[in-house]
């Protein structure tokens, strides 16, 4: 990688290299199978998002009701992507019990749970009154 204090860029230097571009897209998809395949917690976080979709069609949310749910969702399925990385590196780094390494893996849990009650709170927030207005209550 060039230095920006060292070395002039050219443009040369800023076009995209495709092979290395279709390798990230690559890696990446592999990454995606690799925790669906490892991580139930995953599994049922898409499960839910696909049923917040559903109900999303079903009551008509907003506009902007979609992109809060769209944006939860995906801030959900990240934090439990980042939490799968972060527990295979411990493993890698620790592969016998360390506390720290413990601690790490439950503070990256944390993270996730914190994600998804903030998530589910949200999408009650704007979900009941649909429910109620769709059951005529």
């Amino acid at each position: 990688m060039k230095s920006l204090d060292k070395e002039k860029i050219s443009l040369k230097d800023l076009k995209l290299d495709k092979k290395r571009l279709r390798n990230s897209f690559k890696y990446a998809g592999i990454g995606i199978l690799q925790a669906y395949i490892g991580e139930q917690n995953l599994k049922i976080h898409t499960v839910i998002a696909v049923l917040v979709i559903l109900a999303g069609f079903i009551l008509k949310i907003t506009y902007l009701e979609w992109i809060a749910c769209l944006i939860l969702i995906g801030l959900v399925l990240m934090a439990e992507f980042f939490n799968t990385a972060i527990e295979y590196v411990v493993d890698l780094a620790s592969p016998d019990f360390h506390p720290l390494a413990k601690s790490a893996k439950d503070t990256a849990s944390a993270g996730v749970l914190m994600m998804t009650i903030i998530s589910a709170i949200i999408g009650l927030i704007i979900f009941i009154p649909h429910i109620i207005e769709f059951l005529g209550v």
